[in-house]
């Protein structure tokens, strides 16, 4: 097969023995995005009817049959954009009736060559910033002064869009390439504070000039701000970041001080396999926004994906990107990893539970899954990357050590969870248990050199002991802090 023209199983993104089921979930899924109607880029209409043409002939068995009689007898099927890597936490499985824990580090980077060879793919970004009456003062200042930086720092091909809400929102700037910047500059400085938050008025109006400027050439991204709850509208943001994803569309999260919802911003930037930011200080909104812009003209593949199976009596507890940026990954049927960039891997960790009942063969399989990435500077389909995950079983525990890189991940993942749970006792009014949980969270934080954040869970624990309540600011700062430990543990150890 030429590399000019790949093989249909590649233009719909699945491997040679995928069911009738895997490949009409693949067309549809392809022609949600590059359907003509939703889509003005050029080249898009010429990739719709590539997968149309694919689908014609793979759903037929007749014909899928006698087009698999065409093909070379052997064909690798490898992702020519990665490269991946899998660690495990114990080289066997034990024969014992109680559940057992497995750990998993995916790392994914880019394959080198390809990533040299490719150009940095251009921008379509949106600015959905906070404009209620909380914002005035130094916040909309700081905010204001930050997005004229990027409209100054764009190249000419990135598209960006800005959009203001309150209980209502405005598009302060429309999605365009060649932008009039002294104009639009003009514009964001006119935003003035006004009315309540409504989240859901903003993502809306966002995405849909998002949708203006898409492209699968483009890396297409949401950028929301925000320093207050919205009440009411959360399901039907979900709804759109669920839209979002669909259309390889990412949101990144960023609240501003201490009134805002982190759980929703969580759940709301997860679904499109983004994450949430927590800005301290309005001081801070310049470089948190920099930082992400930075990053996102960084990226190789702006979009991952691990389809998946689940195995009898296996069952998947958690998975959790440990870098590029940290953040619990929703568990579903397709995982949304993440952007991999073109100077760090891709790194998740994976908690399966074993089951007894799983133990019925000498290699017991662990999962089946599909790895897919979008590469938008090379929007030339290509076949996914499949993952078969076994372990050997045996009779007795081996006495190999874990390998250092999960060894210290999890340790790191252990003090996040601590503060978890001393979250939920808070929410359930265990406030005496909730102080133990950041005490001896503290205790772990402090023999790990963490003084810092050790000191701030200590005044933590203080003041739910006294006040059976947390700081104004204090649980966002024991999350993120120690959400942020995690990071460093993803970048001092690659695979």
């Amino acid at each position: 097969m030429s590399a000019s023209k790949p093989d249909l199983y590649s233009v719909l993104g699945v491997l040679r023995d995928a069911t009738q089921e895997e490949i009409k979930h693949a067309y549809l899924t392809s022609a949600q995005r590059l359907h003509p109607d939703k889509n003005v880029a050029a080249g898009e209409t010429e990739l719709f009817l590539e997968v149309q043409q694919a689908y014609e002939v793979l759903a037929n068995p007749k014909r899928r049959s006698q087009y698999d009689a065409t093909l070379p007898p052997e064909i690798i099927e490898k992702n020519p954009h990665i490269r991946h890597t899998v660690l495990f936490s114990r080289p066997n499985l034990v024969q014992v009736e109680e559940d057992q824990l497995l750990y998993v580090l995916l790392d994914v980077e880019p394959e080198q060559k390809n990533s040299e060879a490719l150009p940095a793919p251009p921008l379509n970004l949106c600015l959905v910033l906070d404009r209620s009456t909380s914002m005035q003062g130094d916040k909309m200042d700081t905010l204001k002064a930050t997005a004229i930086q990027l409209i100054r720092s764009l190249r000419p091909q990135d598209v960006l869009s800005v959009v203001a809400f309150s209980d209502r929102a405005e598009v302060i700037v429309p999605a365009s390439v060649s932008l009039d910047k002294r104009k639009q500059e003009g514009n964001i400085q006119m935003i003035q504070p006004s009315g309540g938050t409504e989240i859901y008025q903003g993502l809306q109006a966002g995405f849909k000039e998002i949708m203006r400027g898409r492209g699968a050439n483009r890396v297409n991204h949401i950028i929301l701000l925000t320093d207050g709850e919205t009440y009411g509208d959360e399901q039907n943001c979900l709804k759109i970041a669920e839209q979002a994803a669909a259309m390889n569309v990412g949101i990144t999260g960023m609240g501003l001080g201490g009134e805002w919802n982190d759980i929703f911003l969580d759940s709301l930037a997860s679904k499109t396999g983004g994450s949430s930011v927590y800005v301290s200080q309005p001081k801070d909104i310049e470089r948190f926004l920099l930082e992400k812009f930075k990053a996102l003209k960084n990226v190789y593949a702006d979009e991952t994906t691990l389809e998946f199976k689940e195995q009898e009596h296996i069952r998947l507890n958690f998975a959790f990107r440990i870098q590029p940026e940290v953040g619990q990954i929703e568990i579903d049927s397709t995982l949304r990893l993440g952007p991999i960039p073109r100077d760090m891997p891709l790194q998740v960790l994976f908690e399966f539970v074993i089951e007894s009942g799983a133990l019925k063969k000498s290699n017991v399989p662990i999962l089946d899954a599909l790895l897919k990435v979008s590469v938008a500077a090379d929007p030339n389909p290509a076949a996914p990357s499949r993952l078969r995950l076994t372990r050997p079983l045996e009779q007795s525990a081996s006495d190999e050590a874990p390998p250092p890189q999960i060894v210290k991940a999890l340790s790191r993942l252990t003090l996040y969870r601590m503060q978890e749970r001393a979250q939920a006792a808070v929410q359930n009014g265990q406030f005496e248990e909730a102080s133990r949980h950041l005490q001896n969270l503290a205790t772990h934080l402090l023999a790990q050199g963490e003084h810092a954040v050790a000191k701030t869970a200590l005044l933590e624990a203080q003041n739910i002991e006294t006040m059976n309540a947390w700081s104004e600011s204090g649980s966002k700062d024991v999350k993120y802090k120690t959400r942020a430990l995690l990071l460093g543990s993803g970048r001092e150890n690659r695979l």
